[in-house]
């Protein structure tokens, strides 16, 4: 993700430069996807190594903290293996990225990165 292009925050773009060490994608792995300045849980519900991308449903969230509008936030997670499927795919530089089928049939990539096992939820309250 390159920062004020496809994220208006530096963590989610630093975070969509950790791809050293991370684990290999496996069904019911948790995921952060990363946007603009959100991020959201997810499971990653399907692995299709032939087309070489992953498929990730976003997680069911509750979030636990009383600290309101704040930087500070809590969440209990809960996996949802038939939401929504947002798939990704690795680009040139290793990183995960979200992509969509064109009208051809084919994966090409859109905005939006990828965390491989690890869940977070972030909300930015001021957009």
């Amino acid at each position: 993700m390159n920062a004020g292009t496809q994220t208006g925050s530096l963590v989610n773009h630093l975070y969509s430069r950790m791809t050293i060490g991370a684990p290999e994608p496996t069904v019911g792995m948790g995921v952060t996807m990363l946007s603009w300045t959100d991020r959201d849980a997810g499971t990653i519900v399907e692995v299709n190594n032939k087309k070489r991308y992953i498929a990730v449903t976003e997680d069911s969230k509750v979030r636990l903290d009383n600290n309101g509008i704040s930087e500070s936030q809590e969440y209990k997670y809960t996996a949802v293996m038939d939401g929504h499927r947002y798939y990704y795919r690795k680009d040139r530089k290793g990183q995960w990225r979200r992509c969509y089928y064109n009208e051809n049939g084919r994966l090409v990539f859109g905005t939006g990165g990828l965390i491989i096992g690890h869940r977070e939820s972030y909300y930015d309250f001021s957009f």
